[in-house]
This record gives structure tokens, sequence and C-alpha cells, in this order.
């Protein structure tokens, strides 16, 4: 069977998948709206530790601060670096794994059901599906 790659499929998986990574971290600092408002899912950093606290239920509040804090820097700078296309395949192996834990923390915590209703897992295969596909256009990276 012939390979009918799609031109760009590589750059637009790149620029979504950090492009949602920076708009979770935006709705966490309230860049989306307040707490409440439609589509916004925390609006602010203590609704978002409140959620880390739940997704890890062993942590107690300060400890959920710390989590809170690292999945929010590996979110800005895996997003970052997916959407101008620094060091591609590493990247994206980081954030599927990072929404692996984002999906099993979920599941243990609310519900099986929730990584589907959230995609978390549609975005943990897109990223896996990302590390395979080598150099994208406008990629900063050099191979």
């Amino acid at each position: 069977m012939k390979n009918r790659s799609i031109p760009h499929a590589g750059l637009i998986l790149r620029v979504v998948l950090g492009i949602t990574m920076l708009s979770a971290v935006a709705d966490r600092f309230g860049l989306w709206g307040a707490p409440g408002a439609p589509g916004v899912a925390w609006g602010n950093w203590e609704n978002f530790v409140t959620y880390t606290q739940t997704l890890n239920s062993f942590a107690s509040k300060s400890l959920a601060g710390i989590l809170a804090c690292l999945a929010t820097f590996f979110e800005i700078v895996f997003g970052i670096s997916l959407i101008i296309g620094f060091k591609t395949r590493i990247i994206a192996l980081g954030t599927s794994g990072l929404m692996l834990l984002f999906a099993i923390s979920m599941a243990i915590s609310v519900s099986i059901k929730a990584p589907f209703d959230y995609s978390v897992l549609t975005s943990a295969a897109a990223a896996l599906l990302l590390s395979t596909l080598g150099k994208t256009s406008f990629s900063v990276d050099k191979e």
C-alpha cells in the first residue's frame, strides 16, 4: 500500500497539542475567565491546586501545590517546545507520559470515564504518534 501522508500533518499535530497544553495553563491562571464561567475548568490557581489534590488523594495541600507547579512547568515547557518544534521527539514522548499520568490519576481518583471525557488518552496517543514522525515542517529541529 502506498504511503499517502498529509503534508504538514506533523506541524498541525504539534501546534494543536501545544495549544491544548497552554490553554489548560491559561485556565488555571484565570485567563479564560473566572471560576464558574462557561468553559472554564478552574479559573484560578487555588481551584487548580484543589483539583490536583483530588487527583492525588495521597497528597497534602502543600504537596498538591508542588505537584500543581510541576505539572504547570512541564505543560508550559512541553507546549512551547511543541509549537516551535524543539526536540520534538523527546518533548512528544514527555507529553505522552505526562498525559498518561494525568489519565491514570483521573481514572483512579475521579472515574474510569474521566480520561475519556476529557480526551486525555487521545492527547497521549497523539503525542506518541508525533514522536514517531521525525522532523516536521516549520520546526527548529535539525534532523
